[in-house]
């Protein structure tokens, strides 16, 4: 096993059982709103910075080695991931599954299984890395929240100054490390995930329905897939309060 990058920033809030939330590309650990406030009312949650984000930027990995620092700063827990964090949850589910009590993916994929497909997505990514490096975070970040898949999203939890805590290198390393171009897909390892999981999308996000479907069936038994009525992308941002019955009802379910 290769060395861990150095360790990765996280704040603990709340107390009870033990909640690690990874969160989306050019988000922070700030960027739960109230789905945070609200799950700490009754869990203790670990707020991770992910690789190349907040106060994690300096922090360069892929999403095995990321997945893996994921677990050394979380320990024992339940895992949720929205998108970028979905990714990296996923594969600490898969490289760490002795501190994964129970899994929760929202907008996430194990990847796209066409080395043209990929080849292409690097170099869109490519793209967006340069064009972060040449104009900055704060413009960058009001075209990244300008794209149709964050329509749904409003202003006021868009966490937009929250984002602008990155750096253009953090971002830039961020997806050319961890990018879905980058990301070999793990499609026929997730069956031997024995964790209880949750798999999340919001029902108007098409392409992660089918994603979320197929990302369940994979898993197999032990998983769970559902949408969020009325949501985009950002479900968990958008209709907070049907993501949160959504998921202290499975919680709570996992807990029998």
């Amino acid at each position: 096993m290769t060395p861990l990058p150095p360790p990765l920033h996280a704040d603990v809030v709340g107390a009870g059982p033990r909640l690690a939330l990874v969160h989306g590309f050019t988000q922070t650990r700030r960027c739960w709103g109230s789905v945070a406030d609200d799950l700490a009312r009754d869990h203790e949650l670990v707020l991770v910075d992910a690789p190349g984000h907040g106060r994690s930027a300096s922090v360069a990995a892929d999403l095995v080695t990321g997945g893996r620092m994921i677990a050394e700063t979380a320990g024992p827990a339940v895992y949720l991931g929205y998108s970028m964090g979905g990714r990296f949850v996923l594969h600490t589910a898969l490289e760490r599954p002795d501190v994964v009590r129970a899994l929760v993916l929202v907008g996430a994929t194990a990847g796209l299984e066409s080395a043209a497909e990929r080849a292409a997505r690097v170099a869109e990514d490519e793209a967006r890395a340069a064009r972060i490096e040449a104009i900055g975070v704060e413009r960058f970040v009001d075209e990244w929240l300008a794209l149709p898949i964050f329509a749904g999203l409003p202003p006021e939890s868009a966490c937009r100054g929250e984002r602008l805590e990155n750096t253009p290198a953090g971002l830039a390393s961020s997806l050319r490390r961890a990018g879905t171009g980058s990301q070999q897909p793990s499609w026929d390892r997730l069956a031997g995930i024995d964790a209880p999981t949750l798999v999340v999308a919001g029902a108007d996000d098409a392409k992660f329905v089918a994603l979320g479907e197929r990302l369940a069936a994979a898993v197999g038994a032990n998983a769970t897939f559902a949408t969020v009525p009325g949501a985009g992308h950002t479900a968990h941002l958008e209709r907070p309060g049907p993501f949160l019955e959504l998921l202290r009802g499975w919680l709570a379910g996992i807990g029998r």
